[in-house]
């Protein structure tokens, strides 16, 4: 078994970055997620009610996120000193606007008012304490630090889809390949070099799967999700992958291998 491929989502919901390392600080894979998308109630806004975000392509420029959003073009995102609270599924956040113009030309491009907030070192996001004892940070990720998914899972799934799917509907930082398929559901830990990585929890996942990453259009027919749950689904959800937590940090590569302990 080995590291496939790597991905990093600078902004939550927006489309992520194929990287071949990425190396890992204390919130997870480094620069994931610390940028989110709120709406005027300081809720965050995803691709769940906005399937456009797929198309608002992200880079980084040095330790810089730039956004580029069609018809708008590019944008720095700066954190600015405004602070403000916000929400992220159940958790309530501490966080800080970003410049102005990248919120106003993204709010023209959905079409309703939204806006950039950042989450800086002074924010301490708890991962869930019911799957994670231990009191460790997050960032605007649904919950855990990595989500790792199986390259024999997905083409498992798309051998029963009349038009395949690619990961990128998944949206993992870590794809696993050389395992058989599903054989994540009974991974605890993994060993990446000196990275270890817990594995916590299945991954429930939602109509966000739905969504062409190329096109930010839901698919008509409700696949890949709807083909899941006809097998996949259990009391807790539908699953397609497993969420993690790394115990140690380090650099993680494409090409590396993996041992499951």
């Amino acid at each position: 078994m080995h590291i496939h491929s790597l991905a990093v989502y600078p902004v939550k919901s927006l489309a992520g970055i194929a990287v071949d390392s990425m190396s890992l600080d204390e919130f997870g894979p480094q620069g994931d997620r610390r940028w989110m998308i709120v709406d005027g109630r300081q809720k965050f806004v995803t691709q769940r009610a906005s399937p456009e975000l797929a198309m608002v392509s992200t880079r980084f420029d040095g330790a810089d996120v730039v956004v580029s959003i069609p018809g708008e073009g590019e944008f720095r995102l700066v954190p600015q000193a405004d602070p403000c609270d916000v929400e992220v599924w159940r958790d309530q956040v501490n966080a800080v606007l970003g410049a102005p113009e990248a919120s106003e030309a993204l709010s023209r491009f959905c079409g309703k008012r939204v806006y950039f907030v950042y989450m800086n070192e002074a924010t301490f996001r708890r991962v869930d304490p019911d799957w994670v004892p231990a009191y460790r940070r997050v960032s605007f990720a649904d919950g855990f630090p990595f989500l790792v998914t199986n390259t024999a899972s997905l083409d498992e799934l798309n051998t029963r889809l009349d038009q395949p799917v690619d990961m990128r509907r998944f949206r993992p930082n870590l794809v696993i390949s050389g395992a058989d398929a599903w054989a994540e559901d009974g991974w605890t830990e993994m060993m990446i070099g000196d990275v270890s990585i817990s594995l916590v929890k299945p991954c429930s996942r939602c109509i966000l799967t739905t969504v062409n990453p190329d096109t930010g259009v839901r698919s008509p027919d409700g696949q890949p999700l709807r083909m899941l749950a006809s097998y996949r689904k259990t009391p807790d959800g539908v699953m397609f992958g497993v969420n993690g937590v790394h115990n140690t940090r380090g650099l993680l590569s494409v090409g590396d291998r993996v041992s499951i302990v």
